[in-house]
């Protein structure tokens, strides 16, 4: 039997459950509100993990969403260092690490997602490592500070992202990666090359085209061998081997689960009155078809729209235009609007010498994807573009030129 009830249990202490709080208030919810996350820290942005926390120019407190105080301020009941370990859709109730039993009214789950782990000799070893959390971030830092030598596994985000933080605070960093271009999976190779170029030009190294056979050592890493049989040395690793959605509590409730918890258009899960948000909802797009994304934006965006949908405030399915950002150091930054896996050409507009331009994805002539470096303007008619789904195809040369009005190609 439930030992107490409430109106509202946010399970996860992610981004996505606590912009679903801010909005259940917001919106003028007067019912309970318990949100459980089973880190120590209250919400946080994860995105300052690989930059300004990695590198020491920002303190805990400032990624988080809310200042602690918030939550008691704003009647939310905020417990850390737990999670829910049971939930029962049908009964409304949910069983919380240390036996407490909550009845609940109305549900988001919002478990985020688990790096993938590689598996290889070696992986035992001292000085290996995972960014995804405060704790991971602070283990790095501490391991760094006597090292020189730094081996990043990957060359996506968190490969690059590392990779430019640490360089600048002064350490030798080799990326091994299966890729031949930095970031190729997500920007193609032609931006992928530009921004590896600029990660190169400071001193970052490159080993494209090679997986990782094992990590050698004595007691701790001081080699990674690759499956060319290439022998680099390092004193720390850092892997970056991406990340899966964290379904197993909706998975032993019974929820539909695949590469995420499965959603319609408002977010909900096949259990109604729950509902799923950030890294580990698949969602049911109109314009994307079934869509999960992993980005900052998606959980803040989300988080808000379940807390509306929770109330029946909501105003149409969820149809938000991915969007995301990303620093390397203070060499580059970039920002990215839209989806686009399947795109089948790259329009560049500006110049990569210059480090200033924008490079849109088409799909059978239409915009579904922009990127801005440098051109932060091209960002709001991009969006347009993507929006009406204009067909560009007979206007490719005014998308590339920089003095073109993009807001004319998007009407």
């Amino acid at each position: 039997m439930a030992s107490r009830e409430v109106n509202f249990l946010l399970i996860g202490g992610g981004m996505a459950s606590a912009y679903c709080a801010a909005e259940l208030r917001r919106r003028g919810a007067e019912g309970s509100i318990l949100l459980v996350g089973r880190e120590q820290d209250p919400p946080y942005e994860r995105p300052p993990l690989s930059k300004e926390y990695l590198r020491g120019t920002s303190e805990r407190a400032d990624a988080y969403v809310h200042p602690r105080e918030w939550y008691a301020e704003n009647d939310v009941e905020l417990v850390t260092g737990k999670s829910v370990m049971a939930l029962d859709p049908k009964e409304r109730v949910a069983k919380v690490q240390g036996g407490e039993e909550v009845r609940f009214g109305k549900a988001l789950i919002a478990t985020g997602a688990m790096v993938n782990l590689l598996r290889a000799e070696g992986a035992q070893l001292d000085g290996i490592h995972y960014l995804r959390a405060f704790g991971n971030a602070d283990a790095i830092r501490a391991d760094v500070a006597d090292a020189e030598r730094v081996v990043l596994i990957g060359g996506g985000y968190i490969g690059c992202e590392v990779a430019a933080s640490l360089t600048a605070e002064g350490k030798s960093c080799t990326v091994v990666m299966q890729e031949e271009v930095a970031l190729e999976r997500v920007f193609g190779p032609e931006v992928g090359r530009y921004f590896q170029g600029v990660l190169e030009a400071h001193g970052v190294r490159f080993v494209p085209g090679s997986s990782l056979a094992e990590f050698r050592g004595e007691g701790r890493v001081s080699a990674v061998v690759t499956d060319r049989g290439e022998q680099i040395p390092g004193d720390v690793v850092v892997i970056g081997a991406g990340v899966r959605p964290d379904v197993m509590l909706a998975q032993r409730a019974g929820l539909e689960v695949a590469d995420g918890i499965v959603c319609n258009e408002r977010l909900e899960t096949s259990a109604p009155g729950i509902y799923a948000a950030g890294d580990c909802c698949s969602y049911a797009s109109a314009r994307y078809g079934r869509l999960r994304v992993e980005h900052w934006d998606a959980a803040l965006q989300q988080g808000r729209y379940a807390g509306q949908a929770m109330l029946g405030q909501e105003e149409g399915p969820f149809d938000v235009i991915p969007y995301f950002f990303s620093d390397l150091a203070d060499w580059a930054s970039l920002e990215f609007v839209g989806y686009a896996p399947e795109h089948d050409e790259v329009v560049v507009r500006g110049s990569f010498e210059d480090g200033a331009f924008a490079a849109f994805y088409l799909r059978s002539g239409r915009v579904v994807g922009a990127l801005s470096c440098g051109r932060s303007e091209d960002l709001v008619p991009a969006r347009g573009l993507i929006e009406g789904g204009a067909d560009v195809s007979e206007r490719r040369d005014a998308l590339a030129d920089p003095g073109a009005d993009l807001f004319e190609l998007a009407e």
